[in-house]
């Protein structure tokens, strides 16, 4: 006998889960629309049970109509669906000198968006109010109020203890050392807010968007800074202290006599973002104040910035080599402005990478491109945001709240 898809009954240990509308919620996420009858048949639960879960989740307007199934006799039955525009995210992206701030529904799409230059060294009172100030008016813009603000997911450029959203000790962000920012937050705009750093919500927003069927995944940033977000067994590690990925200042052999601003001698960092690679070139003669410039060289065929850049990626492929053994993920994914040089700095990178790791690690590996370019902060701050309002003790604490 055959089952409608999405209604195939779950087992009983997952059945006898969904006491709650928040867990039967859960089931909708998908954005298949379902009747009472098929989410009956697919939980377990009696009709009537199904009927007034529905019926809160109607009422908090998470879950909309969305027509009717076909009859065999009768009234056609309604069906129901998650419905992404009842809430909308803040989705914010703190770069060393600029501010993306954007307006989302609930499925990440984006609804408005602003683009800003901002120094982060100004300092988080400076940043944040501006955030707060740009963001309200993006709300306005896209003609949704503060009332349906579910939450607001920010990403700063330096290590943050993701449990308090508190910079710790950030090296390019004077100031902001164990500045509450979730707390200033929320003195205007009172939702949860969520802060974290920015290659980890870009390896969030990436994947999330691009590879969802990959559960082992990792993201490098390679820009002003070299960094990795790290997605295991589907889950975002960030370590014990927020730090997990911090590739940077992991000691490369052709770097002994290199100096890094860490204060150690050898560090990926010394050697292959951008920053190190423009001082390279302006060694031999080229005109390189920074990786924008190893960009332009790039563009315009430059060899010398060509062969420096592969360089950079041999480097960068030494240590992913034995992070490639070492967590076995599925597919790397190469972001941050010196990523949008493309097989330039690949070709390095897949060179080092294919022959230094084990065979068996390497044999469904895929290496490539960033596909959300600069939006994938964003998208992994709004990710940040539903994953967490979105959550079955959530939406109970919200259907209390609208009750």
């Amino acid at each position: 006998m055959s089952t409608i898809p999405g209604t195939e009954p779950l087992a009983p240990e997952a059945a006898g889960s969904l006491s709650r509308a928040g867990d039967l919620f859960q089931l909708l996420r998908d954005g298949k629309a379902r009747t009472r009858a098929e989410l009956a048949l697919t939980t377990g639960l009696a009709r009537s049970t199904v009927a007034s879960r529905i019926d809160a989740l109607m009422h908090s307007g998470l879950v909309g109509p969305a027509g009717e199934a076909s009859s065999s006799g009768g009234r056609p039955p309604s069906r129901f669906a998650f419905n992404p525009a009842a809430r909308v995210v803040l989705a914010v992206d703190v770069g060393a000198t600029h501010l993306i701030i954007a307006v989302t529904d609930l499925n990440g799409t984006v609804l408005a968006e602003r683009r800003l230059t901002q120094d982060v060294a100004d300092g988080p009172v400076t940043v944040l109010d501006r955030v707060v100030a740009e963001g309200t008016q993006l709300l306005s813009q896209a003609g949704r109020g503060k009332d349906v603000l579910a939450g607001i997911g920010i990403g700063l450029p330096g290590p943050v203890e993701h449990a308090t959203g508190m910079p710790v000790k950030p090296p390019i962000m004077p100031g902001w050392d164990g500045f509450d920012v979730v707390r200033h937050v929320q003195r205007s705009l009172p939702v949860p807010v969520l802060v974290d750093n920015d290659v980890n919500i870009m390896a969030l927003g990436e994947q999330s968007a691009y590879w969802p069927e990959h559960d082992n995944f990792l993201f490098i940033k390679v820009a002003t800074g070299i960094g990795a977000g790290i997605i295991s067994s589907g889950q975002l590690q960030r370590g014990a202290n927020g730090t997990a990925g911090d590739l940077g200042h992991v000691r490369v052999p052709r770097g002994d006599n290199v100096l890094c601003r860490c204060g150690n001698y050898g560090c990926l960092e010394a050697l292959a973002f951008g920053p190190a690679v423009a001082h390279a070139l302006t060694l031999e003669g080229l005109k390189a104040d920074n990786g924008g410039d190893v960009l332009r060289l790039v563009a315009e065929g430059n060899l010398q910035a060509i062969q420096a850049l592969r360089q950079a990626g041999r480097d960068l492929g030494d240590v992913l080599a034995t992070v490639v053994n070492l967590l076995n993920p599925s597919v790397i994914v190469i972001g941050g402005s010196l990523g949008q040089a493309g097989e330039h700095l690949m070709a390095g990178v897949r060179e080092v990478v294919y022959r230094r790791s084990l065979p068996l690690a390497t044999t469904h590996l895929r290496i490539g491109l960033s596909m959300a370019g600069d939006q994938s902060a964003i998208l992994g701050a709004s990710q940040m945001v539903t994953q967490y309002v979105l959550s079955p003790a959530a939406i109970e604490a919200t259907l209390q709240a609208t009750g």
